[in-house]
């Protein structure tokens, strides 16, 4: 029950609030569902870079193979040491070498299980497709199989994993729960910032102290992260000042951006904070790779806080060649961008519909002046 115009004062208002509580409350959970089965049920490959080393000959066969349904996007190396490089700066999620008589397949779980299973997989099939092939070659021709060829052919399939997950994180989903707690966390202290600061002035010096409050929480929770996952030995091969300084972009990012949205529309603005952590999450890549969702997904998932947020933390932590330029500016922009937001709302001259809820002397003391007695005023309006 709420006091003063906005109390429910009879059972028929009380239904009627109780019935759009229902229907917007199930309308949001069948979009949820929608967009989390759209997203995630079924999810399917598409344009995943994979590397390939093999004579010139069969070059052409063997990408028009693995191209032939847009699973796969084929970048040819020259050697296996240039395929491990290109895989350390992800540009390709593995490869495969076909030069020696057993072919090599390469692959890096840190970059994503669901690619590495998928290199897996495929090499599996096309080996056993490739051995029934040469036996079949060889009965069509009379010839018997010698004991050399049916020791090659009987080989099981050499795989080197270039980057592997840590032993304590082999399903790799600690990443995708970082991100989450970043996320959560980001929007509730924005939401609770957003009704505090209304409670005071606009000004510069109100504009000034929300800015730090923001960067003050977001090397606070970069701090907690970190904190929390030396418990797991997560990331203890990692430069742990650039862990520090990535999270601490992360946490601005969507702190700052969600601020800004909650200055400049109200409350409702703090929505932009639960996309992030509703949708944002499932769509950054933590899960599931970009390569696994449909178009739409990927691109709305690398531009946002969370996305970019994702790439930069896994590059940094698995993949030190790796560019992660990209990903700190998408941060950067919605860091810069929220709270320039927050302090150009500051800036603007105070709505006369709106009362500060603080008296006035605690509005002097908050803005710094000096008060000698305390003011027994009413309510001002601002």
């Amino acid at each position: 029950m709420v006091d003063g115009d906005n109390q429910i004062k009879s059972v028929r208002q009380f239904r009627r609030f109780a019935l759009v509580v229902c229907i917007a409350g199930a309308l949001v959970q069948l979009g949820l569902t929608a967009y989390y089965l759209g997203m995630g049920h079924k999810a399917t490959p598409h344009d995943v870079p994979v590397g390939l080393v093999s004579p010139t000959a069969k070059q052409a066969p063997i990408q028009n193979m693995l191209e032939r349904e847009r699973v796969f996007r084929v970048r040819i190396y020259k050697s296996a040491d240039d395929l491990e490089d290109g895989i350390l700066r992800r540009e390709v999620y593995g490869g495969v070498d076909v030069t020696n008589p057993q072919p090599r397949l390469y692959i890096a779980s840190a970059a994503g299980v669901s690619a590495a299973s998928l290199l897996r997989t495929t090499f599996s099939t096309v080996l056993q497709q490739e051995n029934a092939e040469q036996l079949q070659a060889l009965k069509d021709k009379g010839d018997t199989v010698t004991i050399e060829q049916a020791a090659v052919l009987a080989q099981p399939a050499v795989v080197a994993d270039v980057v592997p997950l840590p032993p304590d994180d082999v399903n790799g989903a600690s990443l995708g729960f970082l991100v989450q707690a970043l996320a959560l966390g980001g929007t509730i202290a924005s939401v609770g910032l957003g009704r505090l600061i209304p409670r005071t002035r606009r000004s510069w010096k109100r504009g000034l102290g929300h800015l730090i409050t923001l960067i003050v929480y977001a090397v606070s929770s970069a701090a907690v992260v970190l904190w929390s996952m030396s418990w797991f030995h997560v990331g203890d091969g990692a430069s742990q000042r650039e862990m520090f300084a990535i999270y601490g972009l992360v946490s601005l990012a969507i702190t700052g951006s969600t601020a800004g949205a909650v200055a400049l529309f109200g409350p409702g603005g703090a929505l932009l904070g639960m996309l992030y952590f509703s949708i944002g999450t499932v769509i950054s890549g933590a899960s599931i790779l970009p390569e696994f969702l449909p178009a739409f997904g990927r691109v709305f998932g690398e531009n946002l806080p969370t996305g970019a947020g994702v790439q930069a933390v896994r590059d940094n932590l698995y993949f030190p060649d790796a560019p992660i330029g990209s990903h700190l500016v998408v941060l950067g922009l919605y860091a810069g961008i929220g709270c320039l937001l927050v302090l150009v709302t500051n800036l603007m001259p105070n709505r006369s519909d709106r009362h500060a809820e603080l008296e006035l002397d605690m509005i002097d003391r908050i803005e710094g002046n000096d008060v000698r007695e305390p003011a027994t005023l009413p309510t001002v309006v601002v």
